[in-house]
């Protein structure tokens, strides 16, 4: 008999978390269909633990302007670039589920444009996740590798961490896979600027940094 175990914690960030232990695959997907898509949790699923948590204002901010930031770099490089928020992404073979902060498609967008659903490993995962500052209990950097997703972005601190999936393991990288021009040592300033001049000012100012690094 699997016990469940509800642990709710109340982190220093005060962002709300809990845990749940003992789920099995078809009772997670159960849960998921229970609740549906209108909810402002996310999840993270991995070896029969499944994690809820609900993000705080201050860690969606820099998300939404990570978010801001890689359309206009699409923009400007006038390239496709799918923003997916945060998708669901999961393979019941690997029993291994995950809701980033948000995600998107760029060098593989074509191949998943037209897609109602996004499917793992049929379709890519996404070339590039984003997740802000959080608190959980679970190993996110393995699930995310287990899925296969080649880049993540990590704000925390006031900075920006970029990571590539290196051989089944994530190294730390002072360039961006997706955006290897990208000055990244200079975004957290303007995500900080964005409180003072707000956030359309510092997409400005992005863009003619943007412009300035490409000519």
């Amino acid at each position: 008999m699997v016990t469940t175990t509800l642990t709710p914690t109340q982190p220093s960030t005060e962002e709300k978390l809990i845990t749940l232990a003992g789920i099995k695959w078809l009772t997670f997907k159960a849960i998921m269909s229970d609740v549906g898509d209108g909810r402002a949790w996310r999840i993270a699923y991995a070896e029969g633990v499944l994690e809820i948590r609900m993000p705080l204002p201050k860690h969606e901010r820099p998300k939404v302007m990570l978010e801001l930031f890689i359309g206009a770099l699409a923009d400007e490089l006038e390239i496709e670039a799918m923003s997916l928020g945060a998708l669901t992404l999961e393979r019941e073979d690997l029993a291994r589920a995950i809701e980033p902060d948000t995600c998107f498609y760029i060098q593989n967008e074509s191949l998943v444009r037209n897609k109602d659903e996004i499917n793992l490993p049929i379709d890519p995962p996404p070339d590039l996740v984003v997740e802000s500052d959080y608190t959980s209990s679970l190993n996110k950097f393995s699930i995310y590798a287990d899925l296969g997703v080649p880049e993540i972005w990590r704000y925390r601190n006031q900075s920006l961490e970029v990571y590539q999936l290196v051989e089944g393991n994530y190294e730390l990288r002072e360039n961006s896979l997706a955006f290897p021009f990208l000055p990244i040592a200079e975004i957290p300033g303007l995500i900080e600027q964005s409180k003072a001049i707000g956030q359309r000012a510092a997409v400005r100012l992005f863009r003619e940094r943007v412009r300035e690094v490409l000519s």
